[in-house]
């Protein structure tokens, strides 16, 4: 419990010379006045041990030290006095302002000025010589000076302080910038590895379950001719994804982002994947206005139609999955619906992580997106997925 209170090593080393100095310089007889109330020698050595006494306390507790050593400096004036002792009471000054609080670094300084001026004009009227302003320069190097010496370097040691803490916060700040984005980046790849590859592992899990369950020689044959197209294709994307992560900066050109120009052959792709299971692919697009769009909106309108029949091929029941395309005003609507209803052979199994990149595309592009059951106008159950993207990009959050 008493470590806070041991000093510091610097600080014994200070109140070990300065006392050795002190008793040196009693030894020698170099007294600094003479004539005093207390003309023995040794009473001389009383002040210079409490001032050294005090040095151990300049960091820990350097008000008290201050306090007491002015009281010990002003009963070494009764005395023959000792140069040791003057100059530890100045490190006590200066010890005051450079470790004491803020306000006493603020006070002090002022302090010993005014006190500086008050001895100069009060000698000089005293004594009314100009020697007496002797004594008001003495007083100022003995107080003054010593404090203006601490605001001054505690004044650099705070702005160097406040320096390290603003680079350390810059530094921190960098650091989250960074970690931000390493984790968009594996967000962005993430959907991509699953928008592109999932479509096709998911075809080929489902043509392989049917060539396995299904005893028909041209039932296993066409699903291995889809297996083996839907395998190539998926080995394809993989190996371009993996050359650009490997590549980092020397990356090549990246393959052109998929359109909804090519939404014709995602659909006419899907109905040859879906074709076993007893769904009918079909592809309406409505807009009046077909110009090209911002390539983060076609990017993501043409992802979110893939993930859309990827689901369709795992889950929908045999019957029509429709894909419409649209234009609100500055909106592009997509939409795709299938059967949800119970359906006999195999299926592939779902993780959720479709729906999920979905949402991140739209929400990034400040788009809505709404995906669930509901009733056709004939009574049949579907699975409807709605996107509505802003179609300029002063409206996306990218």
């Amino acid at each position: 419990m008493f470590s806070s209170f041991r000093p510091h090593r610097h600080d014994v080393l200070l109140a070990v010379v300065g006392l050795s100095g002190g008793i040196l310089l009693w030894l020698l007889g170099l007294h600094l006045q003479t004539h005093r109330l207390f003309t023995a020698p040794w009473v001389s050595l009383v002040p210079l041990l409490v001032v050294s006494g005090l040095e151990l306390l300049r960091r820990t507790s350097p008000r008290t030290g201050l306090v007491v050593g002015a009281l010990a400096l002003v009963a070494d004036q009764f005395t023959v006095g000792n140069l040791a002792t003057i100059l530890m009471f100045t490190d006590l000054v200066y010890a005051a302002v450079l470790y004491g609080k803020p306000s006493a670094a603020r006070r002090i300084p002022v302090a010993t000025f005014l006190i500086m001026v008050a001895v100069t004009i009060g000698f000089l009227a005293w004594f009314r010589t100009p020697q007496a302003l002797l004594i008001g320069v003495v007083t100022g190097m003995v107080s003054f000076g010593p404090a203006l010496t601490g605001a001054s370097v505690r004044n650099h040691r705070d702005a160097a302080e406040t320096a390290r803490l603003h680079a350390e916060q810059t530094a921190l700040l960098a650091e989250m910038d960074r970690v931000q984005a390493v984790t968009a980046e594996r967000a962005r790849m993430a959907r991509e590895l699953h928008d592109v590859v999932a479509n096709h592992l998911s075809a080929i899990a489902v043509h392989s379950t049917a060539a396995l369950s299904i005893d028909k020689p041209a039932t296993s044959r066409d699903a291995l001719g889809v297996i083996r197209e839907n395998s190539v294709a998926g080995l394809a994307e993989m190996r371009r994804l993996i050359k650009l992560l490997r590549a980092g900066g020397d990356a090549p050109e990246p393959a052109a982002s998929p359109t909804l120009s090519s939404l014709d052959a995602l659909v006419e792709q899907a109905r040859t994947n879906t074709a076993s299971s007893g769904l009918t692919c079909t592809f309406e697009d409505a807009r009046e206005e077909r110009e090209p769009l911002p390539a983060p909106v076609e990017l993501a309108a043409y992802r979110i139609v893939q993930e859309s029949l990827t689901n369709a091929l795992k889950h929908a029941a045999p019957g029509p999955v429709g894909v419409r395309l649209g234009r609100a005003g500055q909106l592009l609507t997509i939409e795709v619906s299938s059967v949800i209803e119970e359906r006999p052979g195999p299926r592939a199994p779902g993780s959720g992580a479709g729906l999920v990149g979905m949402r991140e595309r739209v929400a990034l592009l400040g788009g809505t997106i709404e995906a669930g059951p509901s009733v056709g106008g004939d009574g049949t159950r579907i699975w409807r997925v709605r996107a509505e993207l802003p179609v300029t990009e002063g409206t996306s959050r990218t």
